[in-house]
């Protein structure tokens, strides 16, 4: 096999990214099965602006909300509540039991836990000075 080289890089090309996911995808069907992996989203627009989102994937029976995103001016009003409904009957219907989510905000944590997530774990100091909580929801 040769002399290895490893290279640390803040720049990673492409198609080398692309290589190394659709490597362990395959690793990862032939270890535990297919994933089942597709993307979902919940987008809410006011007057044609997106003003609220929701974006992440189902995969091997769970919803993972990667991102949640509200303009300031729609806060308050419980739109993190109904995107992640939406979401969790979406992924529901695709046959899931669970979902999780992550956050390092206060604020989106007391949202999330008003939704029935209950926290998992935590990482003191991520990032410094806050603590970043998983959390999980039964959806069956």
């Amino acid at each position: 096999m040769g002399e290895l080289a490893v290279t640390v890089t803040s720049q990673p090309d492409a198609a080398e990214l692309a290589q190394i996911g659709d490597n362990l995808a395959s690793f990862n069907e032939s270890d535990v099965g297919p994933a089942g992996r597709q993307a979902i989203a919940v987008l809410v627009h006011a007057e044609g602006a997106l003003v609220a989102g929701l974006s992440g994937y189902t995969a091997w029976g769970w919803l993972y909300v990667q991102w949640l995103w509200i303009a300031e001016a729609q806060r308050g009003q419980g739109l993190a509540g109904r995107m992640l409904a939406e979401a969790e009957a979406e992924a529901r219907r695709r046959g899931c039991h669970g979902a999780y989510i992550d956050t390092f905000n206060p604020q989106a944590l007391r949202a999330y836990q008003k939704a029935g997530y209950t926290v998992f774990g935590t990482l003191a100091d991520f990032p410094p000075g806050r603590s970043r909580s998983f959390l999980s929801k039964p959806l069956t």
